[in-house]
């Protein structure tokens, strides 16, 4: 026969005192937990999302980030511009855009300091391969021009970086026209700008990388082993999606330190469950012996504390997880090592986050209740009566 919940319940209501403080240890450790996930989250979402399959990233041979010193020549682009399996625009112009990155130091809008952003250099053409980026205020940036526009993060973070301000690029001012939403993907951390006007400033020949769209998934293939296959041209070519999806190792760092946060609490969490929980078998010893007596086996009162643990442990989830809501979707920012420059993303509870802060809180309530649970079972009857 089985003790209803209801009993664990009222339990848990009569030892407010000791429940609330209990769950909130527990909930601090979740939420903890979840802040660590949530970030990593949107991290990879930021970088997962960025790029479109069609696109082949080209970099010079041996090169695994478009921040490296060029390689890409023009006569490359044109061989390239000229091969089967290259979508055209409707104006049948090949979809191939020449770019390339600078990083460029600008100050926070808090006054926290300065910190470095990635500055895009690219063609109209480079625009359009990009369909999820839409123009939120002003307009695209002239080319010929020095004029920018920003992702609507840089000017939400940064100052003087609203339509009209100017940023110090190279060899002077270039003036800020438009803001950009660039739909959480990565170029949120990024000023946009136009390559042929960075091309005369800097007299470069060459781009740092080259974005190349195919018609299909197997000539995207095709595009990428061409350029990986010809040794003339000295070339690294790799899917665009693959190529930010390796970026998430930014978030490598969080990750370690913050498990390493959330195992330590967790542990202190589990001795508190457990504290809790053998306060409660010292409190209900003569309870827990009638129990015994009016029909109740240990496998039924193992059970019942095992449960009451878990019913502390998923208060403290649900607290923890509350803590966390006021955050979700704020945007923060890391450092990028592949850049070296700040890589800007929005904390994501997504429901595998949820899930894991259930399960972990579970798994507290599972381990710092068994024992107190067993002890309980395990009373000896007429002692217990007696004392």
């Amino acid at each position: 026969m089985a003790i209803p919940i209801s009993y664990n319940v009222r339990n848990l209501v009569l030892r407010k005192g000791l429940t609330v403080m209990t769950a909130l240890g527990i909930a601090l450790t979740v939420a903890t937990a979840v802040f660590i996930l949530a970030l990593l989250a949107g991290l990879n979402k930021a970088f997962g999302t960025t790029g479109d399959p069609l696109n082949v990233l080209v970099l010079r041979k041996g090169s695994t980030s478009e921040l490296s010193a060029g390689g890409v020549t023009r006569d490359a682009m044109q061989v390239f511009k000229d091969l089967p399996g290259i979508e055209k625009n409707a104006k049948g112009e090949p979809l191939v855009s020449g770019e390339d990155i600078l990083v460029i130091v600008l100050p926070r809008k808090d006054g926290t300091g300065e910190v470095n952003v990635t500055t895009r250099f690219l063609t109209p053409t480079g625009i359009e391969m990009r369909p999820k980026i839409k123009m939120l205020e002003g307009r695209w940036f002239t080319p010929g021009q020095r004029e920018v526009t920003v992702s609507k993060s840089i000017k939400d973070r940064f100052a003087n970086c609203s339509i009209g301000d100017k940023v110090h690029i190279g060899n002077g001012e270039w003036t800020i026209v438009g803001v950009f939403d660039a739909s959480g993907t990565a170029h949120e951390s990024e000023i946009w700008g136009d390559i042929n006007q960075l091309s005369t400033d800097f007299e470069r020949s060459i781009y740092s990388s080259m974005l190349v769209r195919a018609t299909d998934p197997v000539s995207a293939l095709a595009l990428k082993n061409r350029a990986n296959d010809d040794q003339r041209l000295q070339l690294n070519g790799m899917i665009e999606t693959e190529y930010y999806a390796s970026q998430t190792s930014t978030g490598g760092p969080i990750k370690f330190v913050g498990f390493l946060v959330a195992f330590i609490m967790g542990i202190g969490s589990i001795f508190a469950a457990a504290n809790t929980m053998y306060a409660a078998v010292a409190y209900r010893g003569r309870e827990i012996a009638t129990l015994r007596v009016i029909g109740f086996t240990r496998p039924s009162i193992l059970t019942s504390f095992v449960l009451e643990s878990l019913l502390l442990s998923l208060l403290g989830a649900g607290i923890g997880i509350l803590l966390m809501v006021p955050f979700n979707g704020m945007t923060t920012g890391t450092s990028n090592p592949i850049t070296f420059s700040e890589a800007v993303f929005k904390i994501q509870m997504t429901p595998f986050v949820l899930g894991f802060a259930v399960v972990f809180a579970l798994v507290m309530g599972l381990v710092g209740g068994f024992a107190p649970a067993w002890h309980a079972s395990r009373q000896n009857i007429l002692d217990t009566l007696r004392g």
